[in-house]
């Protein structure tokens, strides 16, 4: 898979009336959408760098040496929450609370390794016990960067316009700052308010990493002698580097430059009109535009985006754990993003809701919301929708993740989608409820030729030219060239095709190739799907040099 490259996506705004596959521009002609684990567009080089080396700590396994544990979960972060891409897991921790219990000590957190046996911590007389689902990071900076006043803005604590929804800012203190509260909006419970504050805390709490803004390990259930016994490397384990950044500064960097999931279609979809009139999107609200601050990058500074949360705690009825946490109390969670929910292979904050198809987990995970609690008006409404409202909500929903031209969603664009694309192409009358949607990049109602640009750009291994002449192989094909083998390539550039291993010359190896791979298309000369007398004919007849 090619690395994405935004600044080559933006030729499909740049380059005018002759685009690099030889096809028109149409007019608002738009870039595709970057794959998950991309950086954002518009970083400067010596950004675009930090990204780079965050994303090598990201995905680093940290050794005993370097100070793991004496008690994490994981070596690195990207065990939990996706190889460099910052996406959520199936990973669960577990938090646990004794309500004043002083049998039940250490926590909240509990670490499930250990350097040793005698080092682990043991999950002993605790009252509450909850599993708690890998958070995405992704499109990290952009929530960090939406105005404090933004969120402030939309809290109702006392319900004053009685529509059953007080959803309540989780005011904390940033690790990094002594400047004030700020509204939490990461982590179930809208434990932190910054990008380096939940690096530095899940480096310590999930990695076993101390460091400057947590310069202490945690000891295994509270026993500060066990720690003592078990944890020899100096703290804060964090090493800084010559620029003066520790690990928890370069993964933060690598995190903050996330680009957001991508959405398709991107706009228009009945479900979402469904969406907003039963009642989600009272806190999966979807428009937000960050702050202006010149304080901010400019790659994060006054940009659109749809996470679908509010950033506020509510109180979650039959959902809550009984866990208090930050300004969270046991009853309450932090509204989830749901921009990246189609990834999700669990839902709910203790994944709950497992297996089964994604129409089946997302129906389970609204049902959920109800009987009481701020939740149940729109659980209560789901359950009211008609069949085909219900599909409806649940293909928008399904849009959340979804990469465009990627119609059979396992998050590549490759020949699968190609032959989709072309079974649309000329379509006309597209609207965002189809299933041609996912091919019309620009929203205009038709998969034409602008579209088909922006499948080159992105599908993978596939931006070929074979004649040279500037147009790209996959235009051609729309075009009407042949490509009987459906290998993306036009039958025209095979040049000699009865040349089966390649070697310029028709032989003997071809013929023992074809011979023995005889009712199979493993020597398909003419592109009908079997190796047969056609073939051989062929190939006796095209006998000698290329």
């Amino acid at each position: 898979m090619h690395r994405w490259n935004a600044t080559a996506a933006m030729t499909l705004v740049c380059l005018g009336p002759a685009l690099s596959s030889g096809v028109a521009a149409a007019a608002g002609a738009v870039p595709p959408q970057p794959p998950l684990g991309s950086p954002l567009a518009g970083l400067s080089p010596e950004e675009l760098a930090r990204f780079d080396a965050g994303r090598a700590w990201f995905d680093h396994d940290f050794t005993v040496a370097e100070g793991l544990g004496p008690i994490f979960n994981k070596a690195r972060c990207s065990a939990c929450h996706g190889a460099a891409m910052g996406g959520s897991d199936v990973i669960a921790v577990f938090l646990f609370s004794g309500k004043g219990d002083p049998g039940a000590i250490g926590g909240p957190l509990f670490q499930s390794m250990a350097l040793s046996e005698a080092c682990g911590e043991l999950l002993f007389k605790a009252s509450i016990v909850s599993a708690r689902e890998t958070r995405g990071a992704i499109g990290a900076g952009l929530i960090e960067a939406i105005a404090d006043a933004a969120i402030v803005s939309g809290a109702d604590p006392a319900d004053g316009d009685a529509d059953g929804i007080s959803g309540r800012v989780a005011w904390v203190m940033p690790l990094e700052s002594i400047a004030g509260h700020r509204p939490g909006r990461f982590g179930w419970k809208g434990r932190w308010a910054t990008v380096l504050s939940a690096t530095a805390s899940e480096a310590q709490q999930n990695v076993g990493i101390s460091n400057l803004f947590i310069p202490f390990d945690e000891a295994p259930n509270g026993n500060q002698s066990q720690l003592a016994a078990c944890d020899d490397v100096a703290d804060p384990e964090d090493v800084i580097d010559r620029a003066g950044l520790g690990s928890i500064d370069r993964t933060a960097d690598f995190l903050r430059f996330l680009s957001p999931p991508p959405q398709t279609p991107r706009s228009g979809m009945t479900g979402e009109a469904i969406f907003q009139s039963i009642g989600c999107a009272q806190c999966h609200q979807g428009g937000w535009t960050t702050s202006e601050s010149l304080a901010l990058p400019e790659a994060v500074r006054g940009k659109a985006l749809r996470p679908y949360s509010d950033f506020l705690l509510h109180d979650m009825g039959l959902l809550a754990d009984g866990i208090a946490e930050g300004a969270a109390s046991g009853n309450e969670f932090m509204t989830p993003p749901l921009w990246n929910l189609r990834a999700r292979s669990t839902m709910l904050h203790d994944g709950r809701v497992v297996g089964g198809s994604f129409a089946n987990r997302v129906t389970l995970a609204i049902e959920a919301h109800g009987p009481f609690g701020e939740g149940a008006s729109a659980a209560e409404a789901f359950a009211g929708l008609s069949t085909t409202s219900r599909e409806r909500l649940v293909a928008f929903l399904d849009s959340l993740g979804r990469r465009e031209f990627d119609a059979d969603g396992d998050r590549d664009v490759d020949l699968v989608d190609f032959a989709s694309l072309q079974a649309c192409f000329d379509s006309a009358a597209v609207t965002p409820d189809d299933a041609c949607a996912v091919h019309d990049l620009n929203q205009d109602g038709s998969v034409d030729l602008a579209d088909a640009e922006g499948f080159v750009l992105v599908a993978e291994g596939l931006d070929g030219d074979c004649d040279g002449d500037g147009t790209a192989d996959l235009i051609e094909i729309l075009q009407g060239a042949a490509d009987a083998n459906g290998d993306g390539i036009p039958d025209a550039c095979l040049a000699c095709p009865a040349d089966v291993d390649g070697d310029g010359d028709v032989d003997s190896t071809d013929l023992a190739i074809l011979l023995g791979g005889w009712g199979t298309p493993v020597a398909d000369v003419d592109g009908d799907g079997v190796t047969g007398s056609v073939d051989l004919a062929i190939l006796l007849g095209a006998w000698g040099p290329c």
